[in-house]
């Protein structure tokens, strides 16, 4: 079975054939994904109309790309899966609109999927994991603990009260002076820092042990660069910062292994491609007698590969939408 993914959720643009071999096995044979980052950069954000209108000039031919990759054409695909929340409206609207006229014009099989569920399933484009498995999305837009007892299964164990640790990263880079989008160049900066130069809050929820909050350490970096300016070099101040978001990122998902007895921890999201979460995650796990799986890089950021797995899953159960599905900003997992 050959699937079309199609992912519009915020400023990448995908497009994903991925095929399921007769055993089940998932084997991406091509993803596309078209970044608006040069775009956004001069806002320090991203801008939502600026985003959309991109999506709506970047979609036929990442899709066209992907089909070509992948060396077949649309009557050759068993079935579409797109995006269809949580996101940006307009840029949601752009990727499930194109979806169901596809699905309409050759009469296909379209499933709306959740953009955290394909995130969830990222690992497993690359990985077999056992059920149940402990999921930490970590992204601009979403960081959440979820209890994976099996296809859509989830049990969401803890969530950010505040801002998503990507989002902290993008407004300390702002802060900073370091660009959009920030994550990735605090990763690199923090690799010739002194991650205990300065001494930054790490926050914990009261009354809610695996809930995270990265507001406080955002406002800590401020009120530091407004004191005491360029005293302390960038390296170290990132490296110090970066430090600080992956401390109180492993302490609430050590507790929820522990908690919930599961031998796999599985690290996803855009933050997931941060060296630095990875190899103490990784390390933490392991000493613990737990193992650490992440996808690679290309499938951390936002991609179809991961729309397509988690859509297959139901079209594999012969279920589609209708082409009345909508799109939804908030769409509960």
């Amino acid at each position: 079975m050959l699937v079309l993914g199609i992912e519009s959720s915020c400023d990448d643009t995908a497009a994903a054939v991925l095929e399921i071999e007769a055993s089940g096995r998932p084997v991406v044979r091509s993803s596309v994904v078209a970044n608006q980052d040069r775009i956004h950069a001069t806002y320090g954000g991203v801008v939502p109309e600026l985003a959309s209108r991109e999506h709506i000039l970047g979609i036929l031919p990442s899709i066209e790309m992907a089909l070509g990759e992948a060396a077949c054409e649309l009557r050759d695909i068993s079935g579409i899966a797109v995006t269809r929340g949580p996101g940006l409206v307009g840029s949601l609207l752009v990727g499930l609109m194109c979806a169901k006229g596809l699905a309409q014009r050759i009469n296909l099989p379209m499933v709306g999927v959740n953009h955290l569920e394909g995130h969830i399933l990222a690992p497993m484009l690359e990985h077999t994991i056992a059920f149940p498995f402990l999921a930490l999305v970590v992204s601009g837009g979403h960081t959440a603990l979820y209890l994976v007892e099996d296809i859509g299964r989830y049990n969401r164990l803890g969530r950010t009260r505040d801002d998503a640790a990507g989002e902290a990263f993008d407004k300390v880079a702002k802060l900073m002076g370091l660009g959009y989008p920030g994550g990735k160049v605090i990763d690199q900066l923090s690799q010739r820092g002194n991650p205990k130069k300065l001494r930054l809050p790490r926050a914990r929820v009261k009354h809610a042990p695996l809930d995270f909050s990265f507001s406080g350490i955002k406002t800590a970096v401020a009120l530091h660069l407004q004191d005491n300016g360029a005293s302390i070099a960038a390296n170290d101040l990132a490296a110090s910062f970066q430090e600080a978001v992956v401390d109180m990122l492993l302490r609430p998902t050590l507790e929820a292994a522990r908690e919930h007895n599961v031998d796999t921890i599985a690290l996803t999201g855009g933050v997931a491609a941060n060296t630095r979460l990875r190899a103490r995650l990784d390390e933490a796990a392991r000493s613990e007698g737990r193992k650490l799986v992440a996808p690679s890089f290309k499938y951390c950021t936002d991609n179809a590969a991961m729309i397509a797995l988690a859509g297959s899953y139901r079209l594999l159960r012969g279920e589609r939408d209708s082409l009345g599905i909508d799109a939804e900003a908030n769409l509960p997992l």
